[in-house]
């Protein structure tokens, strides 16, 4: 059976990015378990917003949790807080729990934790619940112009 392409699928082909493909179980650490990947090397997507209704995505290992200081701090925005998960699929595209920093609707600033140099290789969402890519840090970073911050507790 041929595989349904995810928007982030697309996005990294047509840039001609490299990724594998995985399928997991819903949880981070069942993920991390089932890959028998470290959950440090599997990163989460996080969409907030500022207080001026900007947006911004994070990207931060499943094992980690977001400091909404530190991240306010390298968006250069006073304060923000996690987009309320109604509003997710209406902004992005994706849903909770299948979301991509690659190939959303619009592409918003990104920040991906710093901890993701120690990787050869990081896992993130494909799109779609279940799903993961596994691609270089530095692919990830210029597929969507991140920038590497240090924005966990």
């Amino acid at each position: 059976m041929k595989q349904t392409k995810t928007n982030a699928m697309r996005m990294l082909d047509r840039q001609k990015i490299r990724y594998e493909l995985r399928e997991f179980p819903l949880d981070g650490q069942k993920a991390a378990d089932h890959l028998h990947l470290p959950p440090s090397m599997i990163f989460k997507t996080l969409v907030t917003t500022d207080t001026m209704g900007g947006y911004f995505v994070f990207c931060v290992p499943t094992s980690e949790e977001l400091d909404l200081k530190k991240a306010a701090k390298a968006a250069g925005v006073k304060r923000i807080e996690m987009l309320k998960q109604k509003d997710l699929l209406p902004l992005t595209g994706y849903i909770h729990g299948g979301c991509s920093p690659v190939g959303m609707k619009k592409q918003f600033p990104t920040i991906l934790d710093e901890s993701a140099r120690q990787w050869e290789t990081i896992v993130v969402s494909a799109g779609h619940v279940g799903m993961l890519m596994e691609l270089a840090p530095s692919d990830l970073i210029r597929a969507v112009g991140a920038e590497l911050e240090s924005i966990t507790k």
